[in-house]
């Protein structure tokens, strides 16, 4: 092969490629390229070049650095509430909203007072359960009086069987109806107090499910609402959720229980999972943080700057020059000096910085890699993909 003409030209085709593919998105570096053996992936790919093409393409290298200890990754994330800290407070019942009681931001405790509904549904639900416990009465005492008719043989047993099985059935439709009225939010007391007075009340007190801060409100005095309307959300504030964007090409080196610190608030946390989709849009998948409040100063909504620990999880890892490092077919590849010219092999790549990157892969101490005429190196690459 000649050196001036073939190496030369083909070099000079990719240089021009790149120029144009380089900024286009890349898939994850884990991955495996299409039709392309195990022992490929292992071995990597031999490219001879003796000294001459070597300096004429003005290839250099330096050694591969062995890491130790937590690498750093810098990612923007979002505050978020966990969904099951999070109550909507619905209306019991259709009707008016006579007070809210609480404003947004405000912090309840449970069972706290929190909306005044005047509600013409309720008058209706009392009165059906008045009629209810009428009806159960009356059943209850006509089975007492067949009862005493059939134990004296005035009346026969199917008679008893029936006022047995009315009663019984009035007894289910009271119990129907007082579920109705606390799903109304009427208490015990006041439902025992209807059964009693049986005095009908117009309004309904809504009461906070959770202790939590106020943090929306969609009814205002004056207002009408459909029954399961939302009139509050109530949500507890710690600890709170931190949605982070990795970037696809990162995901392999994030692991469940990886440290999370937020530098401005000196709030620290761990991932607790890990999405299993990537957004089309960015290229990203979002992994979760469960981290404290730090006592109210870290809230939902807030964007943040945020670092995330990664280990090394008992695998060698390797600090080479950002330039060390390029991407072909949809993987990241550096160059290892050999006796008889390179070996291309491919890396996972962990984190990159301005100057440097680290890297997982099949390397060993003093290996050197090519940091310079990095384009001569991956057209060779290149053109072995077409043998």
């Amino acid at each position: 092969m000649p050196f001036p003409t073939a190496f030369t030209g083909r070099a000079l085709a990719l240089a021009l490629t790149l120029t144009i593919a380089l900024p286009a998105a890349h898939a994850a570096d884990g991955a495996a390229p299409p039709d392309h053996g195990r022992d490929r992936d292992r071995e990597g790919v031999a490219i001879a070049l003796d000294e001459r093409e070597i300096r004429t393409a003005g290839i250099a290298t330096t050694a591969v650095t062995p890491e130790t200890g937590d690498l750093e990754l810098s990612l923007p994330g979002t505050v978020a509430i966990p969904p099951q800290q999070l109550r909507v407070v619905a209306a019991p019942a259709g009707g008016l909203v006579e007070t809210v009681l609480v404003a947004t931001d405000e912090s309840v405790t449970a069972g706290q007072p929190i909306v005044k509904l005047r509600s013409p549904d309720l008058v209706e639900a009392q009165r059906q359960y008045l009629a209810a416990l009428s009806d159960e009465a009356l059943a209850a005492d006509r089975l007492r009086r067949t009862r005493l008719l059939w134990e004296g043989r005035v009346t026969p047993e199917r008679e008893l069987r029936v006022a047995e099985t009315e009663a019984a059935h009035a007894r289910s439709r009271l119990d129907e109806r007082s579920q109705i009225l606390a799903l109304m939010e009427m208490s015990d007391a006041e439902i025992e107090a209807l059964r009693t007075t049986r005095k009908i009340a117009s309004a309904v007190t809504v009461h906070a499910p959770i202790s939590g801060t106020i943090v929306s409100r969609n009814a205002n005095p004056g207002q009408r609402v459909e029954p399961a309307a939302a009139l509050l959300s109530i949500a507890a504030l710690d600890p709170l959720w931190l949605n982070l964007q990795v970037p696809a090409t990162r995901l392999s080196a994030v692991t469940v229980g990886s440290r999370v610190i937020l530098p401005a608030y000196g709030v620290e946390g761990r991932i607790i999972r890990i999405g299993r989709t990537v957004d089309a849009a960015t290229q990203s998948a979002v992994a979760v943080a469960e981290i404290n409040s730090a006592g109210g100063t870290v809230r939902p909504g807030l964007a943040v700057a945020a670092t995330l620990r990664i280990g090394q999880n008992g695998l060698p890892q390797w600090s080479v020059p950002a330039t060390a490092v390029v991407r072909h077919r949809d993987r990241a590849w550096v160059f290892v000096r050999e006796e008889t010219g390179f070996r291309a092999k491919p890396v996972q790549v962990v984190a990159e910085r301005t100057a440097t990157t680290s890297i997982r892969g099949r390397l060993s101490p003093g290996d050197q890699v090519a940091d310079r005429g990095i384009v001569a190196l991956l057209s060779e690459l290149a053109a072995a993909d077409q043998d």
